[in-house]
């Protein structure tokens, strides 16, 4: 069953790596998918493309970085945060990449 669930795994990633992929022209995000499932999709992939796992990022090197993708990135961060993809401090201060 394991052998299965890995396959299909696979497959779940490159469907979602196209789906993505079409999110983008020129390497910039053309929209914030209003449908949660799609922006789901999106969040992930911003999560694994722009953030380090363990490393410490300023609002600042956050903010940069979701700027690279889309003008809108005090909405792109909120989401990844409600989505639990990146943590933050209680103060803001400090965030990072959750597992």
């Amino acid at each position: 069953m394991s052998e299965n669930s890995a396959g299909d795994t696979s497959q779940h990633s490159t469907s979602n790596s196209r789906a993505v992929t079409g999110l983008f022209s020129h390497g910039r995000l053309t929209a914030i998918p209003r449908k949660a499932a799609r922006r789901e999709q999106l969040l992930v992939h911003l999560k694994d493309t722009l953030f380090e796992p363990g490393r410490q990022y300023t609002e600042r090197e956050v903010n940069e970085a979701l700027l690279t993708v889309h003008d809108d990135y005090p909405a792109l961060r909120r989401y990844l945060i409600t989505a639990g993809l990146l943590t933050r401090t209680r103060d803001g201060s400090s965030y990072q990449r959750a597992a």
